[in-house]
């Protein structure tokens, strides 16, 4: 399957709109279930008003947030996939360039020493764009995730200790969402990366972060933890917006990879209540949208 690059543009900048504007419904659902166990009346006015926001948004074609963030695109190609790779991703940022200046959205990237602003969410290195590959045939996915700098600014890492076992990672997942309080818009997604080295632990908190709710790690001791790391998260009081109340988090997702016998690594990274993403999947059939 050969791979359309002006197609590619297009949805490139139609993702990033629709990333802005249209919630995931797993994250709506996931609203419904903080709403449903929520016992504080504060907590519960600010859901209410989250969900208003919402609402509002889709029904008036408006942004949810006015944080366009740092756009991220996640490509995934499938086997018997024809594509340059070098042109994919010229695709992919004009895509961006063209959704910052013909919607027209606030830029948010600047350059990190003049702080110059060039009005395109595009710079060195941005949009950031990951490339993995399948064994799926004929296949090619992009998910754009704008990611806003309230939950961004709450990145953390620790290179833990392997005597200091799995009560670390414990500790240290608690100690973030607590440092983090109401900075990251809660209620939020709490990415964790677990292992690896050190760039790769954060690339994994950030995976987990932006997974879609009601999804699990896929090996068995971390999808244990995640259960337990996500009850233990909503007793700690933080609550929407950081004003109190049950409902600090939607979840706690785990990332894992092998390590050095050594090193015990694990990074936070955080979304915010606005956990936007788009997807867009190309086929011999055509392209599809989703999230």
């Amino acid at each position: 399957m050969k791979i359309d690059l002006k197609m590619v543009e297009e949805t490139a900048r139609d993702l990033y709109i629709r990333a802005l504007k249209v919630l995931p419904p797993d994250i709506k659902s996931g609203f419904t279930r903080l709403v449903a166990h929520e016992t504080v009346p504060t907590a519960r006015n600010v859901l209410a008003t989250m969900v208003t926001n919402i609402q509002v948004a889709e029904d008036t074609n408006n942004l949810l947030c006015q944080d366009t963030g740092v756009p991220i695109y996640n490509v995934i190609i499938g086997s018997g996939v024809a594509v340059d790779g070098h042109a994919l991703k010229d695709a992919i940022r004009t895509g961006c360039e063209r959704a910052t200046r013909e919607h027209p959205l606030r830029s948010s990237v600047v350059h990190p020493l003049t702080r110059k602003n060039e009005h395109t969410s595009c710079g060195i290195e941005v949009p950031v764009i990951h490339v993995d590959f399948t064994a799926a045939p004929d296949v090619l996915s992009i998910e754009m995730v704008p990611k806003g700098s309230g939950s961004e600014n709450n990145s953390f890492l620790k290179m833990a200790t392997p005597a200091e076992g799995i009560d670390a990672i414990k500790t240290f997942v608690i100690d973030c969402v607590l440092a983090a309080g109401g900075k990251t818009c809660p209620p939020t997604i709490v990415g964790v990366g677990l292992g690896g080295t050190s760039d790769l632990c954060v690339a994994l908190a950030k995976r987990a972060a932006t997974r879609a709710l009601g999804t699990h790690c896929n090996d068995p001791e971390g999808a244990k933890l995640e259960q337990q790391l996500s009850a233990a998260v909503n007793q700690i009081g933080v609550g929407p917006q950081g004003l109190g109340g049950d409902s600090t988090a939607f979840a706690v997702h785990i990332e894992l990879a092998a390590t050095h016998i050594t090193m015990n690594p694990v990074a936070v990274n955080m979304q915010c209540h606005s956990a936007r993403r788009a997807k867009a999947t190309f086929t011999p059939a055509g392209v599809t949208y989703g999230f």
